[in-house]
């Protein structure tokens, strides 16, 4: 199982940091229950495994003026792989794109999207997605309100996992 190679202490730096990344060391190690030096060579070790992609702050979309966020089901003319990976390339380049999820069954691809307001996201939609090549379909959503909004991962069903496997 993915993360098992991760001892209780490397699950439990991940979980701190997942939940406040710009805590010190000295802070994360108290709540680990070590020292700090051995504490930054573990985060160190995450980091150069990839367990560790990156450090971010939770920015308010919202308060920030991007008001707008819509969810884009996008099927595709062609699955062949160098058409999938083209699109997932083109998606890259577009800011407003925020996420793109390849998925199985009926929809391509699943873009999470945001803009300022609707006639933005409605010019991105007309001049820029559908007229994409390869672009079949679009069909999307837009968000009214975030009942969740959760980064990460559930570090405590990694943990049951673990324990009902060394169990």
């Amino acid at each position: 199982m993915p993360g098992s190679r991760l001892d209780a202490i490397d699950r439990k730096i991940l979980a701190e940091l997942q939940a406040d990344g710009r805590m010190t060391n000295v802070e994360l190690a108290r709540r680990v229950g070590i020292s700090a030096p051995p504490c930054l060579r573990r985060v160190r070790n995450l980091e150069e495994q990839g367990y560790i992609r990156g450090y971010h702050a939770d920015v308010d979309a919202r308060k920030l003026g991007f008001e707008v966020h819509v969810f884009a089901m996008v099927g595709l003319h062609s699955q062949a792989e160098a058409d999938l990976r083209a699109f997932e390339e083109q998606c890259r380049s577009w800011p407003l794109v925020r996420e793109c999820h390849m998925l199985n069954g009926e929809i391509d691809f699943l873009l999470k999207c945001v803009a300022p307001d609707l006639s933005t996201f409605h010019r991105f939609l007309t001049e820029e997605l559908t007229a994409a090549p390869n672009v079949a379909s679009v069909k999307t959503s837009l968000v009214i309100r975030d009942a969740k909004d959760e980064p990460g991962i559930p570090f405590e069903v990694l943990e049951e996992r673990v324990a009902a496997e060394e169990g």
